[in-house]
């Protein structure tokens, strides 16, 4: 499905259906696509005035306290568009509201959300870890977005040492899958999957049928990553 309508006006209160809730340093990425006459418009990433631009507990919980998840459709106040170089969804949230929750999705109605298969963005550069998991900032710059909703019928969690070589004894978690004929291994940052597959042994896990919310994230070292923000498994 291609995007459809403009993005808001500054000021405004819009709609979206929240499809991440991802880890980003101290707080939180959310990124969700608007809705507009109960039809899937463009992506909105609401961001903080931070450096990093990450959302604080304060800043994006709702009134009762409870914390956004996915399929939660929200009502957030807006201050002004902020695009910033391939991140060109985001915009500036208003600390003084709540967000307010006001319906829920289901797996069913999830599926209009999708976007059509074609390559994430640009392929070929690889970390030592990853495949297809990375593009060059000098070549990210000129792309228009940063977030995907992709359909995928397998995936597999490996949960492992990356830098174990190096004398880095910490554990991360990577989603590994083909999509539109080529193969990614992307870390996660979805809190909820990286918390439960961090609890399994290391080693190979296997999902079935599943949605995918993919992001770039902040340039690091040269490159901009592709992240798994959000696993959401068939109900």
């Amino acid at each position: 499905m291609s995007d459809a309508g403009d993005y808001p006006k500054p000021n405004e209160v819009r709609t979206i259906l929240c499809l991440a809730n991802s880890r980003k340093l101290s707080g939180r990425c959310i990124a969700g696509r608007e809705i507009l006459n109960g039809r899937p418009g463009l992506w909105i990433r609401p961001v903080s005035n931070r450096e990093h631009q990450e959302v604080s507990l304060e800043e994006r919980r709702y009134e009762d306290g409870r914390d956004p998840k996915v399929f939660d459709v929200i009502r957030i106040p807006l201050i002004e568009p902020c695009p910033h170089e391939y991140q060109q969804e985001n915009w500036l949230l208003d600390p003084g509201f709540y967000w307010r929750k006001t319906d829920k999705l289901d797996w069913t109605e999830l599926q209009d959300f999708v976007e059509p298969n074609s390559p994430l963005w640009l392929n070929h550069h690889s970390s030592y870890n990853g495949c297809n998991d990375r593009i060059p900032l000098e070549q990210a710059t000129g792309l228009r977005s940063s977030l995907r909703l992709i359909h995928l019928e397998r995936l597999t969690i490996q949960v492992f040492c990356p830098g174990a070589a190096f004398g880095n004894p910490k554990r991360r978690v990577q989603g590994r899958f083909h999509y539109a004929g080529d193969t990614y291994h992307l870390w996660i940052t979805d809190p909820v999957y990286e918390t439960q597959y961090l609890g399994k042994p290391d080693g190979t896990h296997e999902i079935g049928e599943c949605c995918l919310t993919i992001s770039l994230g902040e340039p690091y070292d040269g490159f901009v990553y592709k992240l798994i923000a959000t696993v959401i498994k068939r109900m």
